[in-house]
């Protein structure tokens, strides 16, 4: 199913840097996808094969004018609908959102902090890591009050940890070897 889900992600990827809709493209599908993870209601009517497709274009028809979005989530959403995958759109946002970035150079980060970053700090922050990685760089940031300070951050496979705590227990390697 994930190749199935990749494929049909490819296609969105393909139509929104066509129509340089790219990033609205992304938050409409993420938007609708979250739907779908909180209502069971909308997604075994979307899924279910006994109920007719125009009811089920009519339903994302009101959903997507509600959310206010494009006419090319809306063309997709009734695409996969008709070919009964409505059950991997989860996948599909998850794929699409990799696929995009990957098309656009973009790397994501997971950036655990003890506090919450200010605006010129993530920027920092980001401007660094597109340095080290030589790619542009989105954080995803996360607190943990655990931390004493600094930050730990995973690019893919790769942690790099600056926080306190890890300096300490470097400091303190460093001082038993000597």
């Amino acid at each position: 199913m994930k190749a199935l889900a990749e494929r049909y992600a490819a296609a969105l990827v393909d139509v929104a840097l066509e129509n340089k809709q790219a990033e609205q493209i992304k938050q409409e599908l993420a938007s609708f996808a979250g739907l779908l993870r909180e209502s069971a209601e909308l997604n075994s009517l979307l899924s279910n094969p006994a109920i007719p497709r125009g009811s089920k274009h009519a339903v994302i028809e009101q959903l997507v004018a509600r959310m206010g979005a494009s006419r090319t989530l809306r063309n997709y959403l009734f695409v996969i609908v008709d070919q009964r995958r409505a059950a991997l759109l989860p996948e599909i946002e998850q794929a699409f959102s990799r696929l995009l970035d990957a098309r656009m150079g973009v790397m994501q980060a997971a950036v655990i902090s003890a506090a919450d970053l200010t605006g010129a700090e993530r920027a920092e922050l980001d401007r660094t890591l597109s340095q080290l990685t030589g790619r542009k760089v989105q954080s995803q940031l996360k607190r943990d009050p655990d931390l004493i300070g600094g930050v730990v951050v995973k690019i893919g496979s790769t942690i790099y940890d600056g926080s306190v705590q890890a300096q300490l227990e470097r400091l303190r390697v460093r001082l038993i070897s000597d």
